[in-house]
């Protein structure tokens, strides 16, 4: 014995020594596998806001590039004239009233001689105004002459540090604006040191991909735009006194030539960033605008709008917002910021070509990572413990077979004094009143018919005893056969309570019968007298110190399942003892010490019998004391 413990401690503790080496080097794999995965859904949500952005900006350059070009003038005549219609009508832009029209920002014309002309400013009405006209007109001031001081500069090539880009070239327009990508350098962002970060291209504000759009419109229409146009120029000139500067043109061509109708060849939006008295306080270095060219036969003119930058980092922070995940934070830097770089675990660049912005994403708790560990260290020291304890478990397992060998030896002995008694008990009374009845020694009638009953009675106790015991038997070799027939169950159990009724009744007992309506069902009679004697002769059993003697045998049905209820006012059973009370040979208490009858096996072979029935038995426990033993049968309708 001696050495087969050292075998095994000798392999218990290698196996030790590999499970701490095994779960250190597990630990160290799963810290970097957790590091990765956290990065990669960092990385996931980067992606989903740079989606986010994308469409929101695709969604806004859609619509602007599709603005029709009169909407950048402060009166346009629209389309839809009727034939031969003579008074053109002239409608109000739809840009005018405001400045600000979602990310787009000051929308404005630029004529070949550099005037500028916006849908807010008409130079023949009074110099009068008051409220928010007042703000709206100073506020459209402003914004020319931003135009005037910044943009024109750069586009003419006088601005420092620019290339020049000229609004016509040797055979007129040169579309698009060449070198306005290397207008001014982008001022990217940067990571945080030490930080792991992506680029994330966001195209929408580009011109790649995008095309020219070529649209007919009629002649009549057109010139009268291009004369509106055109009366609004010559009187902000006149205010300024500037003489205008027509690029030369080729003569029109006679009236019999002109068609009816003009092509107006509309190029998407290239972004330009300028620099201006305020440009290191934008976050691309500069101020942004798009531009895009029109022209109209001879006519070119370049149309566009600032890049609202306030808004456009708002739909970021929205995007960022609703799409960050649980544990997540993050921070937008400005250009050239790199936040605090302490705590952010992800820096997702976003490039929108002339540009970036840094998109910080940080863990709500940093040491997340470092506490998963932790407590994954915590259960590995834990089954660490439990296995040193199962070396001690297995140095006791020996004397714990022995002691299971002997409870078995126990358990038996305990069976066979169990069918002993229960054997020698209805022997011995069946034996003394065939003794009496013999030597003649009862002389009344009745007291004989007691005897000749209670010798039924004892008779009965005994061949169920013996049933039960065989019926185990051949449930255990596999020998049980059912016969499934249609009949009434309640009339099976009224039968098994008629017949149980004396008995009970010598021992102070009561059965009574709640008998519900219940369809005829295919079921085993045998099994089910069986499973309702043995029920009712275990209330009797362990209820015979009860105050009320009623023994309740109920039937009901749930359509799915025909129901047999028996309850008693004993004592109840413990939650402890409702698994074990269905196994063979369990009683409780000593054999020796016992109070109550039984070999063990009238519960256990309910549970067989309703098995094999393919229902269930459950107990549940009545209040203030008491039992109800609940079985199942399925309803089969042949």
């Amino acid at each position: 014995m001696y050495k087969r413990l050292v075998i095994l401690s000798v392999i218990i503790l290698v196996a030790i020594c590999g499970l701490i080496w095994m779960g250190y080097y597990s630990i160290r794999i799963r810290a970097q596998g957790m590091e990765g995965t956290r990065l990669g859904e960092f990385a996931a949500v980067a992606e989903q806001i740079r989606q986010d952005v994308k469409r929101k900006l695709d969604e806004f350059m859609q619509t602007e590039q599709n603005r029709a070009y009169t909407d950048y003038q402060y009166y346009y005549v629209p389309e839809t004239i009727a034939p031969g219609q003579q008074q053109m009508p002239v409608l109000r832009s739809p840009l005018g009233g405001r400045l600000d029209h979602g990310l787009a920002y000051g929308n404005f014309q630029i004529e070949p001689d550099g005037m500028v002309t916006t849908p807010n400013e008409q130079f023949e009405q009074t110099q009068v105004a008051a409220g928010a006209d007042a703000q709206l007109r100073t506020e459209a001031l402003a914004n020319r002459l931003n135009i005037e001081n910044n943009l024109l500069p750069v586009l003419n090539g006088t601005a420092s540090g620019s290339l020049k880009v000229n609004l016509y070239g040797a055979g007129g327009y040169a579309s698009p604006i060449p070198g306005a990508d290397r207008v001014i350098a982008s001022a990217k962002g940067s990571t945080p040191q030490g930080r792991q970060g992506k680029n994330f291209p966001i195209e929408s504000l580009q011109a790649q991909g995008q095309k020219t759009q070529v649209i007919e419109q009629k002649r009549s229409v057109v010139e009268r735009n291009i004369a509106s146009n055109t009366a609004t120029q010559m009187q902000q000139r006149a205010q300024k006194e500037v003489a205008p500067q027509v690029p030369p043109t080729q003569p029109p061509p006679s009236e019999q030539t002109q068609a009816e109708t003009v092509q107006v060849r509309i190029e998407p939006f290239v972004p330009l960033v300028v620099p201006g008295e305020q440009a290191g306080q934008n976050v691309f270095g500069g101020q942004v605008f798009l531009l895009r060219h029109v022209q109209i036969e001879d006519n070119h003119f370049l149309q566009g709008f600032q890049l609202n930058e306030e808004r456009l980092i708002e739909e970021v922070e929205e995007s960022a917002s609703r799409l960050m995940r649980d544990g997540m934070s993050f921070e937008l830097a400005g250009t050239g910021e790199t936040g605090d770089g302490d705590d952010v675990a992800y820096a997702a660049i976003l490039d929108f070509g002339f540009g970036d912005l840094v998109l910080n994403l940080k863990e709500v708790d940093p040491d997340w990572i470092r506490n998963q560990i932790n407590h994954l260290q915590l259960w590995y020291f834990s089954t660490v413990g439990v296995v040193l304890f199962a070396v001690a478990l297995a140095l006791v397992s020996l004397w714990s077979n022995a002691t299971a060998q002997i409870r078995l030896a126990r358990k038996k002995d305990d069976f066979i004094s169990a069918v002993s008694h229960e054997l020698r008990t209805p022997l011995t009374s069946i034996r003394m009143y065939a003794e009496m009845l013999e030597k003649k020694w009862v002389k009344s009638q009745d007291k004989a018919a007691e005897y000749y009953r209670n010798m039924r009675q004892e008779s009965e106790r005994l061949s169920r005893l013996v049933e039960n015991v065989l019926d185990f038997s051949r449930i255990q070799r596999g020998r049980k056969k059912y016969t499934f027939n249609m009949g009434d169950i309640n009339e099976c159990i009224a039968h098994v309570v008629e017949m149980m009724a004396p008995w009970a009744g010598q021992r102070g007992f009561s059965i009574r019968m709640e008998l519900g309506t219940i369809a005829p069902s295919a079921f085993d009679s045998d099994a089910v007298t069986q499973v309702v004697m043995n029920l009712l002769d275990n209330a009797i059993k362990y209820a015979r110190d009860a105050e009320d003697k009623t023994i309740t045998v109920r039937t009901a049905s749930d359509g799915r399942f025909v129901l047999i209820e028996v309850e008693d006012h004993g004592p109840g059973i413990l939650l402890r003892q409702r698994n074990k009370i269905f196994e063979a040979f369990y009683r409780s208490g000593a054999e020796a010490t016992r109070e109550t009858t039984g070999t063990g096996l009238g519960l256990a072979l309910v549970k067989k019998f309703v098995e094999a029935h393919d229902g269930f038995v459950e107990i549940v426990n009545v209040r203030p004391t008491g039992a109800i033993f609940r079985v199942g049968l399925p309803a089969r309708i042949r």
